[in-house]
């Protein structure tokens, strides 16, 4: 079992399955990654996104303490 949530770019572009995945679970950043590639040139979008990728890494906190735990209410 995974203990964390794959951000938008963590998944490989290059393999259909985790593509569908992504879209499923980031539907509308999806669409705005079609979009600009329809307007950049290829190199330009490939600058985009891998920059977007690199500031998305801070942005992630990781879970000190991984386990499994119930939450009581």
């Amino acid at each position: 079992m995974k203990n964390f949530v794959r951000s938008f770019y963590d998944f490989n572009r290059d393999s259909p399955q985790e593509r569908q995945e992504r879209n499923q679970l980031y539907p509308e950043l999806a669409k705005f990654h079609i979009a600009l590639r329809e307007e950049m040139s290829e190199e330009e979008y490939q600058e985009f996104f891998k920059a977007e990728k690199e500031a998305n890494k801070h942005l992630m906190i990781p879970n000190p303490n991984p386990s499994n735990q119930w939450i009581r209410m």
